[in-house]
């Protein structure tokens, strides 16, 4: 019997950010509505499926959540990227109503705002010029 170890080195700070990015960016913002300026994600599709579909996404939000807790985000900001998440599930809970809440209330895309800054902040980065306009 032999055991195989992961030797791979783990990835960057930069890479995981990219693919919070990306999960985010999927969850909210992935399509846009043709002939519109109107950008929609999974969380609002997902939201078609009843009962289910809110749970994954929400599930796929609070992953995120705990990303930013293992990257060293303060309680405060990971109480206010959960509070996020909390309307998110609240907006979404209404039949209807939900689904076009979930394509302009852009919850995730604005929690890895809030991981970017705390980042750069840590490495001494100044604050980026576009901050704040998730």
């Amino acid at each position: 019997m032999s055991i195989a170890y992961d030797l791979s080195p783990a990835p960057s700070r930069a890479q995981t950010l990219e693919r919070l990015d990306a999960i985010a960016r999927l969850l909210d913002a992935a399509v846009r509505v043709p002939g519109t300026n109107v950008r929609v994600g999974a969380d609002a599709l997902l939201n078609v499926i009843p009962g289910i579909g809110t749970i994954v996404a929400k599930g796929v939000s609070a992953y995120l959540v705990y990303e930013a807790r293992r990257h060293g985000v303060p309680t405060l900001t990971l109480c206010r990227m959960a509070g996020r998440v909390g309307i998110d599930l609240a907006i979404s809970a209404v039949p209807i109503v939900g689904w076009f809440g979930d394509a302009f209330y852009r919850a995730n895309l604005k929690n890895i705002e809030e991981l970017r800054r705390h980042l750069r902040a840590a490495d001494g980065a100044p604050p980026s010029p576009f901050a704040g306009r998730a």
